[in-house]
């Protein structure tokens, strides 16, 4: 690690491994606030969902048999689609990669990434960043690794895109910066809505580790927002060490791929490809916020991954699955149950995802 990213105050690694990937993230103290008072708060504007935060709870017995059942149907899946996005990056970069992810959902793919590329033979370094809807990519992070390796080697890694909101903050983020002279390349797993630069497919599927929060993610909360000219905050949850599967987890899927042979790599979309992919996400999200009036689209979350952090961490009014039976959203069955939350299977009328959770308006 550069000494210019070495010498500013982070949490460092969190319960990752010290080389796995370095955290430009700084400890916050932060009253905890109650989630429906936080939804509350977000939709009448009185304060920035990343001004606030929730505490996060343990996942139950059943959450964990559940991540432990996606782990059996969908790891080796995680894997080839790893080792196809690492042989991309192979023949797409030159020199030196620097790999930037965001915290939290892009972490276990960036630190996987790493892993792969320096299986290639590839120099590889692994930082993880902020970015917060609306307020964009923390400044002060991208700046300190810029100076250390330069932005023509940067690739942003998030897990998944959803409606794509993440995707064109990274570009809102970086537009007019004289140091970036191409599109931002932005390298996920699933992207239903062809948003990213890079992706291993289209489809929306139960990827591990979307299905847990702090405790597959190196302890680490999402970030939290700090004034300008200060690194973006997290809170470490301590109190969840006993549930912490985050090295397990890599080195299950890090094995995985290792047994692995003649995967091919993973390959841009089409001009066409993309234009259709973004067109029927556009449809769907348009469809469901015309059923259920809804002006913003924040409180849309389409996607398996999105809709579960929804109903786990936001106040949900209904979920929307395309098949009841499918194995890929029994975990978000399990969460709506015990929250009460209504379920209806609605078909094709969900295009390219499987899931999707409407929040409740508390904005009255």
């Amino acid at each position: 690690m550069n000494s210019r990213v070495r010498g500013l105050n982070t949490v460092g690694s969190g319960s990752y491994l010290a080389d796995d990937v370095h955290f430009l993230l700084r400890s916050v103290d932060i009253e905890v606030t109650d989630v429906e008072e936080k939804e509350r708060l977000i939709q009448t504007r009185q304060k920035h969902y990343s001004e606030m935060i929730s505490l996060e709870q343990a996942p139950s017995d059943a959450h964990r048999q559940l991540f432990q059942r996606a782990m059996t149907q969908n790891g080796l899946r995680m894997a080839g689609d790893v080792q196809a996005l690492a042989k991309a990056l192979n023949v797409a970069c030159e020199g030196e990669i620097v790999l930037v992810s965001f915290v939290r959902a892009g972490l276990p793919l960036g630190v996987l990434l790493r892993r792969a590329l320096q299986g290639l033979g590839r120099e590889t370094h692994h930082y993880g960043i902020s970015i917060i809807r609306d307020r964009g990519i923390d400044p002060v992070a991208l700046d300190a690794i810029i100076q250390a390796h330069g932005a023509e080697r940067i690739v942003f890694v998030d897990g998944w895109t959803g409606k794509g909101a993440i995707a064109g903050e990274v570009r809102r983020s970086l537009a007019g910066d004289p140091r970036f002279t191409t599109a931002p390349r932005l390298v996920v797993l699933a992207d239903p809505c062809g948003q990213a630069w890079l992706a291993a497919s289209t489809q929306d599927w139960l990827i591990p580790s979307g299905i847990l929060g702090a405790t597959v993610s190196g302890l680490v909360s999402r970030s939290i927002w700090s004034e300008p000219g200060s690194l973006h905050g997290c809170v470490v949850y301590e109190h969840l060490q006993p549930y912490d599967v985050t090295a397990r987890f890599i080195e299950q899927i890090d094995g995985l791929r290792h047994e692995l042979t003649d995967v091919a790599a993973a390959q841009p979309w089409s001009v066409t490809q993309r234009e259709q992919l973004q067109a029927a996400a556009t449809q769907v999200v348009a469809g469901l916020a015309q059923r259920f009036d809804i002006t913003n689209p924040n409180r849309i979350k389409p996607g398996i991954a999105e809709a579960t952090r929804a109903v786990m961490r936001r106040v949900p009014d209904h979920v929307l699955v395309r098949d009841l039976n499918d194995s890929d959203v029994q975990l978000l069955l399990h969460l709506t149950e015990r929250a009460g939350v209504p379920v209806e299977q609605v078909g094709a009328a969900l295009g390219p995802y499987r899931a999707a959770t409407i929040i409740r308006s508390l904005g009255q």
